[in-house]
């Protein structure tokens, strides 16, 4: 288990670079003088400090903003979801459960490089001194073994999804996944509500569209199998 989260955090680190092309590009900065100006930014933080913006115009957003709150708690929160995946990915045969866990581990992979992209690309660490979701205006209490946000796992979950085989793995993981959809939306409504970078918004209000989905798809699933969505 600890392998497959090794492999996954290298393979989303890969992709941060891709978060701040994908910035740019979003944002309309599409000419040669706008692709220098965020490449400056990106590699150095320079451009953010100061406030001159990311190369399109834009001033980056504060530490303390929802826009860095959001990408900073949404990449952890990714990370257990693509963990979980390859975990079940690896428990069972099932065609379908497999399909869905692919699926989800590429997207939120993918997600999970813009976000740190983009805190590269305006200069902003990615840990922070306040506690997960308070640029939700929360006082989430601490994390429960290893659950440090709503619908995240704890460690005695993600270990016994480990140990699980065939469809007792594939209904554990789908109630998990469903837990950690609901979680993950109710952050990513609160950016829709309280981010200000549009691209980001935008990516936010994906995410609440096709995790309802997901959720929604995933109770079929359950139900073919015999189960429900409680844990």
């Amino acid at each position: 288990m600890r392998f497959v989260g090794l492999v996954a955090g290298a393979a989303a680190t890969v992709l941060v670079a891709v978060g701040a092309i994908t910035y740019a590009v979003a944002e309309g900065d599409t000419g040669a003088g706008g692709r220098a100006a965020s490449a400056s930014v990106s590699e150095s933080g320079e451009g953010a400090k100061s406030g001159d913006g990311s190369g399109s115009g834009l001033t980056p957003p504060a530490a303390d903003s929802a826009d860095a709150g959001f990408a900073r708690d949404m990449a952890v929160h990714h990370q257990q979801a693509v963990e979980m995946s390859y975990i079940v990915r690896d428990r069972t045969k099932d065609t379908e459960v497999r399909r869905l866990a692919y699926d989800i581990a590429q997207t939120q992979a993918n997600q999970r490089g813009m976000l740190l992209g983009w805190l590269d690309l305006w200069g902003l660490p990615k840990v922070s001194a306040e506690p997960p979701m308070a640029w939700m205006g929360m006082n989430a209490p601490a994390g429960e073994d290893g659950a440090l946000m709503p619908g995240m796992a704890t460690d005695a979950q993600m270990k016994r999804l480990g140990q699980l085989d065939g469809r007792r793995a594939e209904v554990y993981y789908l109630r998990l996944m469903t837990a950690h959809h609901k979680g993950g939306i109710h952050m990513a409504e609160g950016c829709v509500a309280k981010c200000t970078v549009g691209v980001e918004k935008r990516l936010a209000q994906g995410m609440v569209d096709a995790q309802q989905s997901e959720i929604g798809m995933m109770a079929d699933m359950l139900k073919r199998r015999g189960a429900t969505g409680g844990s």
